[in-house]
C-alpha cells in the first residue's frame, strides 16, 4: 500500500493575491479573510466579466453535521444567488424516524451569508424558520429556532487542524473548502419537548465557497464518531476539488491525515443498495449502508438541483500513517449525491 502525504502551503492572512487571483495550495490552516473585491475575474475569453456575472457566479454554502449516541443533526444554508436554501432534520436510529424542516427562498430573501470560515454569520430567515451559524476563529456556532428543533450549540474547533484548500475549478473559476470533523460540542438541543443528550456527541462542519462550475455534481462522505474510544472523523469528496488538489482527510483525537483521492461506487437506482468508497492508495476501505434518505428534485429553468443526502452506518477500515488500521464496525455517518445547475 502506498503512503499519501500531500505538501502543505502555509495559509495566507488573504484568499486573494497581489495579482488579482486567488491562493491556491493544500494548506496548514483556515483562510480568515476572504477579500472577494480584490479577485480579478475574466469570463471564458478572457475578458473582464461584467458586474452581474462576477455576483451570480458566486456560490456558497455552509453545512453542520452532529452524531450523538442514537441520532444526527444535519443543518445547512447555501446561497446560490438565484436563491438561497436550507434544512435542518433529526434522524434517530433507535426508532427510525425523523424530523425535517427546511426553506427554499428566492434570490436573496430572508439570507444573508458570511464571506469567512472564522469571522461573521449566516442565517436564514423564513417564518416559522429560523437558522444561523457564527464563526469566529475558535469555534463555530449553531443557533436553530423552528416549530419542531430548537438549538445553541458550540462547535469547538480547538488546535485541530482543518482541511483547508483552493483549486481552480472550471476553465476560469476556484473553490475553497475548509472542513473539520470529529469536533466537541456543547449547549443545548430541543427535539420537539426533549432535550437530546449530548453527552457523546461529535461535530463537522462545511465551509465552501467560489465560482463554481456552472455545471457541478459530487459525491460525498462524512463521519464524526467514537472509535476504538477515540474520536474518529471523515470526510471525502469527489467532483468539485480536483484539479491536482483534492478534500481527503481523516481525524483521529485531534490529529489530521490527509487521504488520496476518493472512489464511490453506488447504484442510484436503488437507495437501500451499500456504497462502496475507498480511496486511491487503499487507505480507505469502506462500506456504507443507507437507512435514510433526505432528497430534493428541483428543475426550473435557470436551476437544476438532483440532491440526496443519506444517514447510515459505515464498516471496513482505515490504515493509519503509522501502517495500522483502525476497523469500523456500523459506525454512523452521511453520504451524498448531488447534481446542480446553479
Amino acid at each position: 500500500m502506498n503512503s499519501y502525504q500531500p505538501l502543505l502551503t502555509k495559509a495566507p492572512t488573504q484568499l486573494i493575491q497581489s495579482n488579482g487571483n486567488p491562493a491556491f495550495g493544500l494548506f496548514d490552516g483556515s483562510i480568515p479573510d476572504f477579500n472577494l473585491q480584490d479577485f480579478v475575474y475574466h469570463n471564458l475569453m478572457d475578458k473582464k466579466a461584467s458586474a452581474l456575472s462576477r455576483y451570480f457566479h458566486y456560490k456558497q454554502f455552509q453545512f453542520i453535521c452532529i452524531t450523538g449516541a442514537d441520532w444526527l443533526l444535519a443543518v445547512a444554508i447555501a446561497d446560490i444567488r438565484y436563491a438561497n436554501s436550507g434544512f435542518a432534520y433529526l434522524y434517530r436510529f433507535d426508532t427510525k424516524q425523523v424530523v425535517s424542516e427546511g426553506a427554499l427562498l428566492p434570490g436573496a430573501l430572508g439570507c444573508r451569508m458570511s464571506d469567512s470560515p472564522s469571522k461573521g454569520e449566516a442565517k436564514q430567515s423564513f417564518g416559522g424558520y429560523q437558522v444561523a451559524i457564527k464563526t469566529n476563529p475558535t469555534n463555530w456556532q449553531l443557533e436553530i429556532d423552528t416549530k419542531q428543533l430548537k438549538a445553541n450549540l458550540t462547535i469547538e474547533k480547538g488546535q485541530q487542524m482543518p482541511l483547508a484548500l483552493c483549486a481552480p475549478t472550471g476553465y476560469n473559476g476556484w473553490t475553497y473548502t475548509e472542513k473539520s470533523n470529529a469536533l466537541k460540542v456543547s449547549g443545548s438541543l430541543q427535539l420537539r419537548t426533549e432535550a437530546v443528550d449530548l453527552t457523546q456527541a461529535l461535530a463537522g462542519y462545511d465551509f465552501s465557497a467560489g465560482f463554481m462550475r456552472r455545471h457541478t455534481s459530487w459525491r460525498w462522505a462524512s463521519i464524526n464518531a467514537q472509535v476504538e474510544g477515540k474520536a474518529f472523523g471523515l470526510n471525502m469528496a469527489a467532483g468539485v476539488n480536483e484539479t491536482g488538489l483534492c478534500e481527503n482527510a481523516l481525524w483521529l483525537d485531534g490529529h489530521i491525515q490527509h487521504l488520496s483521492p476518493a472512489s464511490f461506487v453506488f447504484d442510484r437506482k436503488d437507495d437501500k443498495k451499500p456504497w462502496q468508497v475507498s480511496s486511491l492508495c487503499g487507505e480507505v476501505q469502506l462500506e456504507f449502508q443507507p437507512l435514510y434518505c433526505r432528497q430534493e428534485k428541483v428543475n426550473i429553468g435557470l436551476l437544476a438541483s438532483n440532491f440526496r443526502q443519506y444517514v447510515g452506518l459505515y464498516s471496513g477500515f482505515v490504515v493509519l500513517q503509522n501502517g495500522s488500521r483502525l476497523h469500523l464496525k456500523a459506525i454512523k455517518g452521511l453520504a451524498e449525491d448531488h447534481y446542480a445547475k446553479w
